[in-house]
Formats: C-alpha cells, structure tokens, sequence
C-alpha cells in the first residue's frame, strides 16, 4: 500500500485542552473534523497514551483551538511532545478561559467548546464525538495546515500522532543533530555544553548526529 496517498489529506494542527484535578491539560493533535451541521459536531482523535485522552473522558468537555502560521515551535513542542502528567502546560503560558477551559491566548485565530456525546474506541486511538457548545473566531491569521507545518516549519511528527510520518533523512551540508524525541535540528559540529531542545526540552543525550 502506497501509505504516501494519505499524505495528500487535509489536516490542520489544533491544540485540545480541558481541566483535570483543577488544573489545565491539553495536547496537540492533527485529525479535528467537523461531522455534522445540525447540530454542529466535530469528531477528535487522541491516542490513548495521551495523558489528555483519560482527561477529555473525565470531563466530558474540552476545548479546540486552532493554531496558526505564525505558532512558535515551543508552543507546538509544549503541547505535542510533553505530558500533562509530568508538567503544568499552561505554568509561564499567556491563556484565555472560554466556557472555563483554559486555551492558549496567542497564536490561535479560533475557539471550538465542545461536549462529547460518543467516545469509539479506535484501537490505538480513541474518537470522540462532540457537539460543539460555542465558537469563536479570534482572528483572520491563516490556520496552520499540517503540510505548512511539515515543509515551512520543519517539523516532525510524534509517533503517538493519528497521522504519524517518519522522518526524512536531512541533507549532510552541514553537521547537523536531532533530537530523537521531537526531531528537532541543531546545526553546528558540536552540540554546546548543558544543551535542551527547545521544543521539548530534552538534554544532549537525546540527540543524534546525522
């Protein structure tokens, strides 16, 4: 199977946040899709590893937020490749609350409530199904697509992803390292002393030369 054919689906990048224990949680995933019109419905995919996944069950509520062009890598990192078990997301985070969900203040041009009403287990994923409670357009930013994502902002994607990619060798110009956990590139013959990806904030140990 040519797996390259799935490439050519639209995806956009959205950050998904609810509360947990009274703090806020989220995760970045790339499969939000609105399902019905009336009434409005939108269905997302969360891998089940994803610490967000047992939290949007818990809720029963969460919120998407769609990320646009201009969304810094560290935002992506902190929400893509970290977990709300082991840290506060939000802790030096600029954020809003809609409808009490905490979301990102910066970087995202709209706002879904949403509350689920099915939850299907997808195998490695789980999808859920939820009427959207409110909306709001934030502002007229292009939505980041998971191509511009890709082929402008180099980046990779998680294996816990719904859409998961492997990385593309880099072009040996120069030395480069990645990091293994984000795919991340430093270029430079030696990584500096006390390096941290600033995507993921992993140590050098992580990083592979290639």
């Amino acid at each position: 199977m040519d797996m390259t054919a799935l490439y050519k689906l639209s995806c956009g990048l959205y950050v998904i946040t609810t509360v947990d224990g009274g703090r806020g949680v989220g995760c970045v995933v790339n499969t939000v899709t609105q399902v019905t019109a009336e009434p409005v419905q939108v269905m997302v995919a969360i891998n089940k590893e994803n610490f967000t996944a047992g939290a949007v069950q818990r809720a029963g509520r969460f919120a998407v937020s769609v990320l646009t062009e201009s969304a810094p890598m560290e935002l992506i990192g902190r929400f893509g490749f970290r977990s709300s078990k082991d840290e506060d997301k939000f802790e030096g985070l600029k954020a809003v609350e809609f409808k009490a969900l905490p979301c990102p203040a910066e970087h995202v041009n709209a706002v879904l409530v949403c509350k689920v009403k099915e939850t299907v287990d997808a195998g490695t994923h789980l999808l859920f199904i939820a009427e959207v409670e409110d909306a709001e357009t934030l502002s007229k930013e292009p939505s980041m697509t998971y191509a511009y994502y890709h082929q402008v902002k180099n980046g990779l994607t998680p294996p816990k992803a719904s859409s998961y990619q492997a990385a593309a060798p880099a072009p040996a110009a120069v030395t480069r390292w990645q990091c293994s956990v984000c795919g991340y590139i430093y270029e430079g013959e030696e990584l500096p002393a006390g390096f941290t990806c600033p995507v993921c904030k992993q140590g050098a140990e992580v990083f592979k030369k290639i």
